[in-house]
This record gives C-alpha cells, structure tokens and sequence, in this order.
C-alpha cells in the first residue's frame, strides 16, 4: 500500500494506517491517520527574529471561512531555506544524520483538503470507518447518534498545518500561514524525514510485531500488530516533538529536560483544544485521548529515555528496537526493564464462530482500557486501574444469513490480579446502563450463585435490546460477551482459559 505523507496534526489515511488493524479504541486512527499535535503551537508558537532569536507571540486566528492571508514570494523564498537550517538543527538534536537534501513544495488549503478527502475516499484502509464506527458504538466510546465520518473531515479541515509526504521525499509548506508559525511544524516535520532517510519509515512501521507471530496465525499476527504499531507511532511522534520543544527553547539555552512546564503546557493544551479548534474541544472522551496519545505519551516515553539512557538510544536506539505495547510507551519502566507480558491464548474463532461473518478484531491494550474506564469511572480511577491490564483481545461478529442483525462481540481481558479484574468488570458491568437503552439483570439462582462462588467465579447476565450480555471473571480473566449465544460464550471460555479453570 502507498505510503502517505505526515501531516500535522492531521496526517491522512497513513500514519497509523500502518497499524491497519487495530483495537476497536483506536480504530479512528487506523483509518484517517489522524495526527495531533500541531494546533498547540496556535498558542505558543515562536518567531525567530532576523538575528536567530525566538520570541513568544500569539499566532493570528484563521478559519477556511474568512479571506485568508497567501505569503509572499519573500516569505516562501524564506521559508525554502529555513528547511536546510532546521533539518540541521534536527540532525544534531537527534544524532540521524541528514542524508539527502528534502525536497520543498508550496501547498495551498484548498489543495490539502482535496487531498484528504480523496484519500479518505480511496484508501482501502478508509474503508473500515463504518465497521470501526459500530465497533466504537459497541464499547460505548461514540454516542450513538454520532457520525463519525462527518466529525473526521470537519476536524481534517480545522486542523491541517503542515507534512511531510515520504513517497515524495517533500515537506509541503502551507501558503496560507506565517513564516513563524511554520518553524515550529518544520522541526517537527523534519524530524519525520530524518526518520525515514535512516529507516524508511513506510517499512519500518509496517514490521510491527510480525517477527514475533507465528505467520500461519494470522489472527494472533492481527492482534499483536494493533499494539505495536501503536507503540512505533508514538515513538516517532514522540521524538518529533523532543525536537520541536528542544527547537523552540534552544535560543534559552534551554531543552525538553531542564523545561518540564513547557512540555506541561503544550500537553495540556492538546488536552483542550486550543481556542479554535472547536471540532476537538467538543469531541468524546474517546477521541480526544486517541488524538493525543502518540504526541503526549510519546513525548514523556522519549524524554524518560533520554533521561535514562541519552539521546542516542532515545533516537536512533528506538527505532532500532521499538516498543511493542502502549503499556511500554505509558509506563517506560516496563519498556526499560524489558518486561514481557505474554499474549493470550486465542480460540479457534472459525470453529467457535462458524454461523457468524467476521466483522472485527484487535488487541485491547492498556490504552484502550484507560480509555474505557475513564469513560465510565473517570481519569483518577482509570489511572490507577488501567496499569494493572496484563492483556485483552476483541472480536466482533454479525450472524450469516441475518440482515439486519445486531453486532455481536466477545472481549477477553487479562488483569494482574483477581481483585483487579473484578473491578474492571464491575465498571464494565457499570457501562451497559449507558450504552444499551433496554437493560435488565437476570438474577441467578441459590444453587448458581453457590456454585460460582465455590469455583470463584462472577457470573451476571443482562438482556437488552441487542441480545443477552454476559460478563465471567474468572481469577484474572474477564470474559464479556454482547449478542452472543451462551454456548458460544462457553466454547470460548474451554478453550481459552480451560487450563486455568481446573
């Protein structure tokens, strides 16, 4: 598939299209590639004066609505010979050395817009936006009435400001913003291309975790990919932005370790949205922390190791042997130590699933368990909880021969103990009120409740208007079914957790 350029903070169909398959929580990024990070600079963007300082200056509001502003010829020819100085300056930051001149284009709104939404259009991977949008529903991660595709461009269009395209080997400048809010976006963008010259950034994102499955099992191949590919992404955001805040702070002397405010700053404000991106300050939970993650996580995972290890195994060292979970990338300790958490054991899904049509599968991380409880137990508890995740797999399914018919899904999750794994079913057991309209507890009976309790299982069972929901925590296994059967639910369990149950 062709690579397609970075753009930021919204990169079309590709950046994380290199993770095409991937858990239903960061499905949207699979899809469009979208990459957030550079509307921060709105608010804090710096102007390089002709003597080679930085000052602090609020960048002018834009909208594709109002006349916009068009650089001058002396502004391009300006900023055609900032790419050379900044890719230096990238260089030496990073210790990648500048192999090939970049080449440089001058691209106008108009232009990137219809590339987006051709791409959008075209990409093969794009077309699993309908699919991820009811898997998202699924999870309760959207609303149900939300359109995720419209939401997708409008936010493409708020947000486009600048790439790097590695097919062409070309930063596209934009033609409709100042010189200096383009040097920041350059030593981000430039670092993209430092990446790719060294390591080709197309196959390198594409390797993913692919060495270690086993290539006859290309559904394990499928999970462990949606994580990796997840975790590469955020090292290669994550540097980039290391080089831009080392960028902006370099005429103070300063850099990302000794400014720890600064970096704050910029996190919180991809946290927020800035004052003109309306589309991502009213955005879900959901989407918001998949928007940022590469680029706040990332950046704390590369400046941890930095901190650790120096900017030699933070640049170069890191892409030589990437991280391969956003566990890793959220908790750098784990990534530093060499920890290894061992993949779930995963069922026979076409004997288990003959009368269904596959739908979807992917990993659930620590990430996407982050998210997920945060949705329904807010950010302290899922903070506190989410670390404890050890593991987890999705797969959805429709049944052949049924249309319409609702989506039906298994979720498997692995936590660090029993007690840990009781409570995310618990919060899971929470969510089912907010994400079904018809929800009711089917009581089990003395005998029932005798008996899971001496096996030390948890077994409840609701009805909705989707079909039965099953959560089974079982030591610390959780076992959820939606839509399913319960003969299916407990073929699933004998091959999956049968060893452990004995």
């Amino acid at each position: 598939m062709d690579s397609q350029p970075y753009l930021e903070p919204m990169q079309s169909s590709r950046s994380i299209v290199w993770a095409s398959r991937r858990p239903a929580p960061r499905l949207v990024l699979v899809l469009l590639g979208i990459l957030f990070a550079v509307s921060v600079y709105s608010g804090t963007s710096t102007a390089q004066t002709a003597g080679g300082e930085h000052s602090q200056q609020k960048s002018p509001k834009s909208s594709p609505a109002q006349t916009e502003h068009k650089i001058s010829p002396q502004e391009e020819q300006q900023l055609f010979h900032d790419v050379d100085e900044i890719i230096a300056f990238a260089g030496k930051d990073t210790g990648l050395p500048v192999k090939n001149e970049v080449k440089r284009r001058l691209t106008s709104r108009e232009e990137v817009e219809a590339y987006l939404e051709n791409n959008m259009r075209e990409d093969k991977d794009a077309q699993r936006l309908q699919r991820s949008e009811l898997v998202l529903k699924k999870f309760g991660l959207i609303p149900r009435d939300f359109n995720l595709g419209t939401f997708l461009v409008a936010l493409l269009r708020e947000q486009v400001a600048g790439y790097y395209d590695p097919k062409t080997k070309t930063v596209n400048l934009l033609d409709w913003l100042g010189v200096d809010q383009q040097r920041p976006v350059l030593a981000h963008e430039l670092t993209h291309a430092l990446q790719d010259q060294s390591f080709d950034l197309k196959r390198w994102m594409e390797e993913g975790d692919s060495d270690l499955e086993n290539k006859k099992n290309p559904t394990a191949a499928d999970v462990a990919n949606d994580e990796s590919s997840e975790a590469r992404q955020a090292v290669v955001e994550g540097q980039a932005m290391a080089v831009l805040i080392d960028y902006i702070l370099a005429p103070l002397h300063q850099s990302l370790l000794d400014s720890p405010e600064i970096v704050q700053t910029l996190k919180q404000q991809m946290l927020s949205g800035t004052s003109d991106s309306p589309e991502f300050k009213t955005a879900p939970i959901f989407l918001k922390d998949e928007l940022t993650f590469a680029y706040g996580y990332g950046l704390d995972f590369v400046a941890e190791v930095i901190r650790k290890r120096g900017k030699e195994q933070a640049f170069s060292g890191l892409l030589k042997n990437p991280p391969r979970t956003t566990r890793q990338i959220m908790e750098p300790a784990t990534y530093l130590s060499g920890e290894q958490i061992p993949p779930m054991p995963l069922p026979n899904f076409g004997q288990i699933f003959k009368d269904y049509e596959r739908f979807d599968i992917g990993a659930m991380g620590e990430f996407d368990v982050l998210i997920l409880i945060e949705q329904y137990a807010g950010r302290k508890t899922a903070g506190e909880l989410s670390r404890q995740w050890r593991g987890g797999y999705y797969y959805a399914a429709k049944p052949r021969g049924k249309s319409p018919a609702p989506l039906g899904l298994l979720y498997l999750s692995r936590w660090s103990s029993a007690e840990s794994a009781s409570k995310f079913a618990s919060i899971y057991a929470m969510s089912l009120s907010e994400r079904y309209q018809r929800v009711a507890e089917v009581g089990q009976s003395s005998q029932e409740q005798t008996s899971s309790r001496t096996a030390g299982i948890n077994f409840r069972t609701w009805t909705t208007e989707d079909g039965p929901v099953v959560i089974e925590v079982e030591g610390p296994n959780v076992v959820v079914t939606e839509g399913l059967d319960d003969a299916l639910a407990k073929q699933v369990k004998g091959q999956v957790f049968g060893a452990d149950s004995k």
